[in-house]
């Protein structure tokens, strides 16, 4: 992340704890949040929550607009100076929308049915849309960030171009940390696809298949009873249930949708 950004989530999460830990000024926070009609009236303490949250806790520190910066005022604070600076409060709404993005794709990837394939699915779709994000800053245009956007539209607030040189630096390096970890992301092997569906596609034209596995595949994807079993159960539970009768297309699925797990072939 360019320097310029840890030091923005290192001082907002400060200004989290700052009022957390202090009952008085938590509870005239409580207060000034009701008054102003806000739904969330809290701000949850930093060190307890998974990072991914902090897009969320960012955007209610950004919603409070000004009279959360005169509490700070009357208490005096060392961070009533932060809100008042173009430029740090528009990266903190930068973060507040890369965190709730990636939190997104944190719960996507999670759950007890989710397989290989199915993983890698969204990390490339979420790969484009990275793509797609340093395009449009690389153009400084930050509508793919709702609450940047908000904030660069505001006219108070013109200090977009002061933070766009940190975003396109922290995108880049994000993109090459998800290529570290998912090279086969850019790659796109469609290879694998007749295990995600095998009555879609050509399946003649040898998806990386010996001969007698594809004609065992070409008379899976033939038979119309396998297909209705198909659509009714999960990708993991088809294969295997037709493990007995294609035990070689079933382990080679299985070992691709469960490539740590160990399981017991039938």
């Amino acid at each position: 992340m360019n320097s310029l950004l840890p030091d923005t989530l290192k001082e907002a999460a400060k200004v989290i704890n700052f009022i957390n830990a202090r009952s008085l000024t938590s509870r005239l926070f409580k207060l000034m949040y009701e008054e102003m009609g806000y739904e969330h009236q809290h701000l949850l303490l930093y060190t307890k929550v998974h990072c991914l949250s902090l897009g969320k806790i960012f955007n209610r520190l950004l919603s409070s607009d000004k009279k959360f910066i005169c509490s700070f005022w009357i208490k005096k604070s060392a961070f009533s100076s932060l809100f008042e600076k173009q430029d740090w409060v528009c990266k903190l709404a930068y973060l507040a929308d890369i965190f709730d993005k990636m939190n997104d794709l944190d719960l996507l990837m999670q759950g007890f049915q989710m397989d290989e394939l199915f993983r890698n699915s969204k990390m490339c779709v979420f790969f484009k849309k990275l793509e797609f994000w340093l395009k449009r800053v690389q153009r400084n245009n930050v509508s793919v960030f709702p609450t940047l956007d908000k904030f660069e539209d505001d006219s108070e607030i013109n200090s977009l171009n002061t933070i766009c040189d940190s975003i396109r630096e922290h995108l880049t390096k994000l993109r090459n940390e998800l290529l570290s970890y998912f090279p086969s992301i850019v790659a796109q092997d469609r290879t694998q696809d007749w295990i995600q569906n095998p009555f879609v596609g050509d399946t003649t034209s040898g998806p990386g298949l010996s001969d007698k596995l594809t004609k065992n595949l070409i008379e899976l994807a033939s038979d119309r009873a396998i297909e209705l079993k198909f659509q009714n159960v999960t990708v993991f539970q088809f294969w295997l249930e037709v493990q007995r009768e294609y035990k070689e297309l079933s382990e080679i699925a299985i070992s691709v949708l469960l490539p740590f797990a160990i399981y017991l072939p039938l």
